[in-house]
């Protein structure tokens, strides 16, 4: 692979470095999407080895940017959960696909670390000790779709910034996105991307099927209200209309069916996870199979390897998916990225709530 040969040592880990100025990087991303870019299979081998290296050198920032998050979150919410994740490698080519201008170095997700918490009280607090920071990255902008929802029913804060150290520049200018969620937010963004998984749908793009659309517009909206935040465009504003067309969604869609189903059938095998740091996560939603593999905080290397195998594989495996993700604990894992063990139990309590429970 093209990371195996630039590293720094730090924290008894050989972090991987770009080893590519940004003009070979956007040209790599730009090979990979090229259509029938395959066909010539050593360009494209070696555009995706450039393009793994980028992606893999984000690994360093990440760290330092979820050990930032954690503390930041651990004062305002004592049952936080953070965790940390790269970039899958098909989503990262739909997004050049979709924004056909858009650089490879210029995007801003790459590298991505999350926290989820009680209350949009405590995002807005942890949002403002972003705000209020001396930390020297560069903020680039924060996005808040808490106050302007996506009209797919998405909300969350987003806080993008260019990594800076002057201690180690080697990293300096590649992007790390913050995310900060509710809890509330968080079931409803892992029921969009459990439908996803098990549909073939991309609802999370903002596509797929208009009756999964709107209903996961409606519930965003149910939720919003629950939190007394802005309603998600086009869903309506009286709570007796919006749970009759929940209930008419839901029913039709057969909403509950679909995800219990998924999470009774899903077969979890777990190897070699205990004392982990990085799990590398393997989905096959065809063989209704998720396999769990742990490597410990020195292997990340190994690690980054195993995931690039694995995208490999997939690549031609409809319902096969993998993710490398970063977490304290197996069960930290679980919290944070249900969607991939079909985990949608929190979702499904909303769901029930704001079908059977008396309107106010």
């Amino acid at each position: 692979m093209g990371f195996s040969s630039g590293r720094v040592w730090f924290r008894g880990v050989n972090w991987i470095i770009p080893q590519y100025s940004n003009t070979v990087v956007d040209k790599a991303g730009a090979r990979l999407v090229k259509p029938k870019a395959w066909l010539d299979q050593k360009d494209f081998e070696n555009a995706l080895d450039i393009v793994e290296n980028h992606r893999a050198a984000h690994s360093f920032p990440l760290l330092v940017f979820r050990m930032g998050l954690s503390l930041k979150a651990k004062k305002i919410d004592p049952n936080f959960v953070v965790a940390q994740r790269i970039k899958r490698l098909p989503s990262l080519e739909n997004k050049l696909r979709r924004f056909p201008t858009m650089r490879l170095t210029h995007m801003q997700d790459i590298g991505g670390c999350r926290a989820v918490v009680r209350t949009v009280a405590m995002v807005r607090r942890l949002t403002t000790s972003y705000v209020n920071s001396d930390i020297k990255h560069k903020r680039l902008r924060i996005v808040d779709y808490i106050k302007e929802p996506r009209e797919s029913g998405y909300r969350g804060v987003h806080i993008i910034y260019s990594y800076y150290s002057d201690r180690k520049p080697t990293f300096n200018g590649l992007k790390i996105e913050v995310q900060l969620r509710t809890r509330l937010q968080h079931a409803w963004a892992t029921a969009v991307e459990t439908i996803d998984t098990f549909t073939g749908q991309a609802l999370k793009g903002g596509k797929g099927e208009s009756e999964w659309q709107h209903f996961f517009a409606l519930m965003s909206t149910y939720i919003a209200r629950k939190e007394k935040t802005t309603l998600v465009p086009n869903t309506p504003v009286d709570e007796i209309g919006l749970r009759a067309q929940i209930m008419y969604r839901a029913r039709t869609l057969e909403v509950d069916a679909h995800l219990q189903a998924y999470r009774a059938t899903l077969l979890q095998l777990e190897q070699h996870v205990k004392g982990a740091r990085y799990y590398l996560l393997e989905l096959d939603s065809k063989a209704w199979t998720v396999n769990i593999y742990g490597f410990k905080g020195n292997q990340l290397e190994l690690a980054m390897s195993r995931y690039a195998e694995a995208e490999k594989r997939n690549a031609n495996q409809p319902g096969a998916d993998a993710v490398l993700v970063s977490a304290t604990s197996l069960d930290e894992l679980k919290r944070v990225y249900p969607n991939y063990l079909a985990d949608t139990h929190v979702f499904l309590g909303i769901l029930s709530e704001s079908v059977n429970s008396p309107v106010p």
